[in-house]
C-alpha cells in the first residue's frame, strides 16, 4: 500500500481552512499514486484548540467538515486524520477513517497528557479499548491490518504509570502489520530523539514498522517541528520528513527493509544538523506562523546594539523579509558610540529600514515632572526604569501607529531573574528568544556568524557573505546600558555561572540540596532563587514566550506570584 505522510501546518479553530488545505494534500498524495493518507492529531482543529473545543458550533461545524471533505476524495482513497468525537455531554480525541462520501471515527486516544503545556483532562475522556482496522488497498485484496494510536499512545515506559493503559502491548494480540501514530508534538531539545527511540521500540515490540506523521507550524508559543518518519520493524529508520515544514511524502509498505529515504532538507538522527541550525529553524518558523496567523505582515524592534536585539532581528528579517521589519535606535546619555554604531552596522547588514530617536529630552521633561512629586529627579532602579519604559513607549506608539508587530528581545535568563522592566524592555506581542538563556544567544549568535549558517542564511533570503551579528556586538560585555559603565555582571552573577544554575532550578525542578552537592554555592544559590521567586508577577505579565526547551516561562509554567516556596 502506498501511504501518504502528510505533514500540514493547521490555524487552530479554522476547521474550514484547515479542511480545504487537508484537500490540497491529499490530491498532491493521490497524484503520487497514494491510496491512503495520513494527518496529524485533531487534524481539522489545529493544536491544541484549548478552550475552542468548549463550544457546541465548533463541534457541530466539524461534522460538516467533515461531510465536505469526505465528498472530496476520490474513490479509492482513504484519509486517517485527528477528530474530535462529541459523545453525548463528552469527548474524545480520536481518529476517523475518512473515505468517499463517508467517514467515521476508528480509534480513541487512551493516554491524555496532562503536563507541561498539556491539559487534555479538561477536555477529554480517555478510551478504553485497543484500536485497529484492516484496510483493503482494492476490493478483493488482501487488507493491511492497521494498529492506531495517537500521540501519546507512543508514549510508554518506565514513566507510564501502573494504573494507565499501555497502548502499544495492548496491540499485540492483534498482530498489526503496521502502526500508525497521529501526533501533534511540538518542538523540544533532544524530542526528536525519544520520538524515535519510543518507535523503535514499539516497532521491535510489535514486529511491524511503525508510521508517525506530527504537525508542523507554530501555534501561539508552541512550534510543531514536523520530523514525521517511518520506522522499520528491526527499529531502521526507513523514512524521515524535514523539520519546520509542510510536507507531503509518500512510502511504500512493502518497503520494510528500503535504505532510509531522505533528501538534503531532511533531519535524520544521522544528519550532521547542529542544535544551534535546528534551533534556528524552529524560531524561525515560531516567529513566521505567529506573525502570520495573528494577521501582522510586519515587525518592529528596538535595536540596541546588543547581542539579544540583534539576533531578534536576523531571526526577524528571515521569518518575515528584511523589507517587513522596522529598527529603531533609541540612544540615551548612556549609550556607547560603539552600541549606536554597532546597531546601525548591523541594520545595514541587514538592510532593515532604520531611525533614531534619542530619548535623553524625554528623560530630561520627565525629570522635570516627577521632581515636584519625589523632591527630587528619579534616582537608582527607578531612574534606569524609567529610561526603559520611555523606550517602550515609544516603541509601542510606533508599532500601534504603523500596525506592526513588536517583538520584545529579553532572553530566558532575564525573565527568569526579573533583569527586564515591566512597560519597558518586555514591551511586545511576543518574545521571540525567552525561552534561550543568554549563553543559548552567544551560541546560537555564534553559529549564525559561522560558515555553519549558510544554508540556513540561503533558504532565508539572508546575506551569504560575512558575518550578520558581527565580532563587536558577539564580544562585547553585556549591558543594559542604564546608568554610566554598567554591566550585567554587576548586578548579576556572570552567565556561563548563573544559567547552569537556573537551568537546573527552572528545566530540571532540582532541589537546594542537589544543587549544592553538584557544587554550587549555596548563599548564590539562595540569592538567585530569591531573584527568580520575587519576579514571578513580571513573568505573568510578559509577552508569549516561544518555547524551545522543556520548560519555558508559558502555559507550562503555572507558579503562585505569592509564594514561600
Amino acid at each position: 500500500m502506498r501511504i501518504a505522510l502528510i505533514q500540514c501546518n493547521p490555524l487552530i479553530g479554522d476547521l474550514a481552512g484547515n479542511r480545504a488545505a487537508l484537500v490540497e494534500h491529499c490530491l498532491e498524495a493521490i497524484a503520487s499514486g497514494a491510496s491512503l493518507g495520513l494527518a496529524p492529531e485533531l487534524a481539522l482543529w489545529g493544536y491544541p484548540p484549548r478552550d475552542l473545543l468548549l463550544q457546541p458550533a465548533l463541534l457541530r461545524q466539524q461534522h460538516k467538515q467533515l461531510d465536505l471533505l469526505a465528498s472530496a476524495l476520490p474513490a479509492g482513497f482513504n484519509l486517517l486524520a485527528g477528530v474530535v468525537e462529541p459523545a453525548g455531554k463528552h469527548l474524545f480525541n480520536g481518529m476517523a477513517l475518512i473515505q468517499k462520501n463517508t467517514w467515521q471515527v476508528v480509534a480513541r486516544k487512551q493516554l491524555l497528557p496532562s503536563y507541561d503545556v498539556f491539559d487534555e483532562q479538561r477536555y477529554f475522556l480517555p478510551g478504553d479499548q485497543p484500536c485497529w482496522i484492516d484496510l483493503e488497498e482494492t476490493p478483493g485484496q488482501q487488507p493491511l491490518r492497521l494498529g492506531l494510536t495517537l500521540c501519546e499512545d507512543l508514549w510508554v515506559g518506565e514513566h507510564l504509570a501502573s494504573n494507565q493503559p499501555n497502548p502499544i502491548a495492548a496491540l499485540a494480540p492483534f498482530k498489526p502489520e503496521l502502526l500508525i501514530n497521529l501526533s501533534a508534538s511540538p518542538y523540544g531539545r533532544g524530542k526528536q530523539q525519544q520520538r524515535q527511540m519510543l518507535a523503535a521500540a514499539a516497532a521491535r515490540e510489535l514486529q511491524c514498522a511503525v508510521v508517525y506523521v506530527n504537525q508542523v507550524g507554530g501555534n501561539d508559543e508552541l512550534i510543531f517541528d514536523g520530523n514525521s518518519f517511518v520506522m522499520a520493524a528491526s527499529g531502521n529508520l526507513l523514512l524521515q520528513l524535514p523539520c519546520a515544514k509542510t510536507k507531503v511524502e509518500c512510502w511504500d509498505s512493502d518497503s520494510k527493509t528500503a535504505t532510509l529515504q531522505t533528501n538534503g532538507d531532511y533531519l535524520a538522527t544521522n544528519s550532521s544538523t547542529s542544535e544551534q541550525e535546528e534551533i534556528w529553524q524552529i524560531l524561525v518558523l515560531g516567529l513566521q506562523d505567529y506573525a502570520k496567523k495573528c494577521g501582522f505582515s510586519s515587525a518592529l524592534i528596538g535595536l540596541s546594539g546588543g547581542i539579544d536585539s540583534a539576533l531578534v532581528a536576523c531571526l526577524a528579517a528571515a521569518a518575515l523579509g528584511a523589507d517587513r521589519v522596522r529598527c529603531v535606535l533609541m540612544p540615551s546619555p548612556y549609550s556607547s558610540a560603539g552600541s549606536l554604531s554597532d546597531a546601525e552596522a548591523l541594520a545595514q547588514r541587514l538592510s532593515l529600514r532604520h531611525s533614531q530617536i534619542s530619548i535623553a529630552p524625554l528623560m530630561a521633561e520627565f525629570n522635570r515632572s516627577l521632581n515636584p512629586a519625589l523632591d527630587g529627579n528619579p534616582e537608582g532602579i527607578s531612574a534606569e526604569n524609567l529610561q526603559s519604559r520611555i523606550r517602550g513607549t515609544l516603541l509601542m506608539a510606533i508599532a500601534n501607529q504603523e500596525g506592526q508587530l513588536l517583538l520584545a528581545t529579553g532572553n530566558k535568563s532575564e525573565l527568569a531573574v526579573g533583569y527586564c522592566t515591566l512597560y519597558g524592555d518586555m514591551n511586545g506581542g511576543l518574545a521571540v528568544i525567552g525561552d534561550l538563556f543568554k549563553t543559548d544567544v552567544f551560541a546560537l549568535a555564534a553559529w549564525l556568524d559561522s560558515p555553519a549558517s549558510k544554508k540556513q542564511r540561503e533558504l532565508n533570503g539572508l546575506p551569504l557573505e560575512g558575518p550578520l551579528i558581527g565580532a563587536e556586538i558577539r564580544e562585547k560585555p553585556p549591558s543594559a546600558e542604564l546608568r554610566p559603565d554598567q554591566k550585567d555582571s554587576d548586578s548579576l552573577p556572570q552567565y556561563p555561572l548563573l544559567d547552569p544554575m537556573l537551568r537546573e532550578l527552572l528545566e530540571n525542578n532540582a532541589s537546594t540540596e542537589e544543587l549544592i552537592s553538584a557544587g554550587f554555592n549555596e548563599d548564590l544559590l539562595k540569592r538567585v532563587q530569591k531573584l527568580v521567586r520575587r519576579s514571578e508577577f513580571k513573568r505573568r505579565q510578559a509577552a508569549p514566550v516561544l518555547k524551545v526547551s522543556g520548560r519555558s516561562f508559558g502555559s507550562g509554567w503555572r507558579m503562585p506570584i505569592a509564594s514561600g516556596g
